[in-house]
């Protein structure tokens, strides 16, 4: 792990500065959209102090099971290793806010579309600690954009080559790119759309963006021969257009109309 700078004996490194100010964003955004849907901010702070020590540990196991050849041999780094994965980081965090909304009786929906574009842009963010890491770049590439990765940080079968796809710099726009369509969205369409239903664009959006970059990857993480990641959201998209149908078809059954067309 690259270190930015150290502090007597303690060193921060470049992944753990931007994993913060992916979170410090993500933060301030959903402070931002809890106020615009006239939501408690004291609810919000409240709620961060289980969603973000469950998204850690989320990211965490999910990171080690995928790697869990290399954790099987080293399994002290299990807890003071690095290493995070988004989906573990979703799924805790997301687990994380089911428990305090329950406990408050709050609609728990409605609190994953105010978090659903400060996550987004907080994966953009997190991404480039990956870039200062040397991690998360895909094939060798002669493309003008392709970067330029240190022999030790080279898969052995592509240790001659010098420049890969910067998967991570792929990721990011695309993700900057999802952050501004959710808060579009979120705006325009704010009375056609259900509770919930903005974090459901979030999956579908994510889901197809991390499906095509897994093509990318090197070496990933496969079940069935297939890699894990597009297994998760393939699932996890499906699952959601499920869901909006079912949703969808049961509110119009309950008002005895059709239901009505999104406005253009």
């Amino acid at each position: 792990m690259e270190i930015a700078f150290s502090i007597g004996p303690f060193n921060v490194a470049w992944y753990g500065i931007f994993i913060a100010l992916g979170v410090i964003a993500a933060t301030w955004i959903a402070i931002v959209e809890t106020k615009r849907r006239g939501e408690s901010i004291d609810h919000l702070l409240n709620m961060l102090l289980l969603i973000l020590p469950l998204g850690i540990i989320g990211a965490r196991l999910y990171h080690v099971i995928d790697q869990w050849d290399y954790y099987m041999q080293n399994p002290v780094l299990i807890i003071g290793g690095q290493g995070l994965g988004i989906f573990g980081a979703v799924i805790g965090g997301a687990i994380g806010m089911l428990i305090y909304t329950m406990w408050k009786k709050l609609n728990t929906a409605l609190w994953l579309d105010i978090a659903a574009p400060g996550l987004i842009f907080a994966q953009a963010i997190g991404r480039w600690g990956n870039y200062f890491n040397q991690e998360l770049f895909g094939y060798p590439t002669n493309a003008p954009w392709g970067i330029y990765i240190d022999e030790a940080y080279r898969p052995p079968q592509y240790a001659l080559y010098t420049h890969f796809h910067p998967l991570f710099l792929y990721e990011s726009i695309l993700n900057l790119i999802g952050f501004g369509l959710l808060l579009w969205i979120g705006r325009k369409y704010a009375k056609q759309l259900l509770d919930g239903e903005l974090f459901m664009i979030y999956i579908v959006y994510y889901g197809v963006v991390r499906f095509i970059l897994e093509g990318f990857k090197i070496d990933v993480w496969k079940i069935w021969g297939f890699p894990t990641a597009r297994w998760i959201v393939v699932i996890a998209v499906l699952a959601v257009i499920i869901i909006t149908i079912l949703r969808r078809r049961r509110l119009s059954r309950s008002r005895g109309v059709d239901t009505p067309d999104i406005e253009t």
